[in-house]
């Protein structure tokens, strides 16, 4: 219990740790909080407000008929949409294929992982396959993943996930190469303790802190993918607002209307930097040579 807390206070004093924190529940806030922050539905369209500029208002008609009275807080797009609200649903997407994907790249590559380095026979054949996989760009993998699976929020996050795989693989391995020969493992052995319950108990446990730093530097890639392949148009429909969609709409007209672009990009930017610092603060404090050489 006094560790858990000692580590916890490491935690909240390192200021990349906090800024990461603080930046993520604010996005989190907003995604959560979206339908009660002024907002309208993402996808509605007023031919009346095209290219309006920001902190505009009117009557705005919904895609079931009615009107409401409405503020443009940062302008609306060449469909008469209304760029804050994009933005703000935009938030949840973002948020949702960067934790999924993170979840998803750790659970595959956590098992392979632990699978290749504990038992000899698998080893060679998994390491090649990894070895393909990461042969190959990540970008034209997840391309060609979601030309193949279809532009749906599940498949792009299978698909950015897929090529983060052989990486969490490489590094559980290892790991487990290193904690298998330890005193305690061997022991667990000698008491005939099952091999699932080895894994789960002893050496998950003692890999864990690797782990979740990795997948805060997955989670970042991730959300930066994903608004590229919808920047490209090759990743989420424009029905579902996301970052890179809303900016690929933008960028047609951007030397007349900069905000189109600025805005999501105003929005992408903090919350990559905000997971990058995260990771880099758990790293610092949860990886023991980096917490050595912090206190020298």
């Amino acid at each position: 219990m006094g560790a858990d807390q000692d580590i916890r206070q490491l935690l909240w004093a390192n200021g990349a740790v906090r800024f990461g924190v603080w930046v993520l529940g604010l996005m989190l806030l907003l995604a959560l909080a979206a339908p009660g922050l002024g907002t309208v539905e993402p996808g509605a369209m007023d031919s009346n407000y095209i290219n309006k500029p920001a902190f505009s208002s009117g009557p705005f008609a919904l895609p079931d008929g009615s009107t409401v009275t409405h503020t443009f807080w940062l302008g609306t797009d060449s469909f008469g949409r209304d760029i804050y609200s994009r933005v703000i649903y935009g938030t949840r997407v973002s948020l949702l294929v960067g934790a999924g994907t993170a979840t998803l790249a750790l659970c595959l590559g956590g098992l392979l992982g632990m699978l290749a380095g504990y038992f000899r026979r698998v080893d060679a054949l998994l390491m090649r396959v990894m070895d393909g996989l990461m042969a190959i760009p990540a970008v034209l993998l997840a391309i060609a993943l979601v030309a193949a699976l279809g532009a749906h929020v599940s498949t792009v996050v299978v698909a950015i996930a897929v090529p983060e795989v052989p990486r969490v693989t490489r590094l559980v391995r290892s790991l487990v190469l290193g904690l298998r020969e330890e005193p305690f493992v061997e022991a667990a052995r000698a008491l005939a303790t099952p091999t699932p319950l080895i894994l789960w108990r002893h050496i998950l446990p003692n890999a864990m802190a690797p782990l979740l730093v990795q997948g805060t530097f997955i989670a970042a890639a991730a959300v930066l993918t994903e608004a590229v392949l919808s920047f490209l148009g090759l990743g989420l429909p424009a029905d579902i607002p996301t970052w890179g969609n809303i900016m690929a709409e933008g960028r047609v007209q951007f030397s007349l209307y900069p905000g189109q672009v600025l805005w999501p990009a105003m929005f992408l930017i903090p919350t990559v930097l905000a997971i990058n610092l995260l990771g880099d603060g758990l790293r610092d404090v949860l990886d023991p040579k980096f917490a050595q050489r912090g206190r020298s």
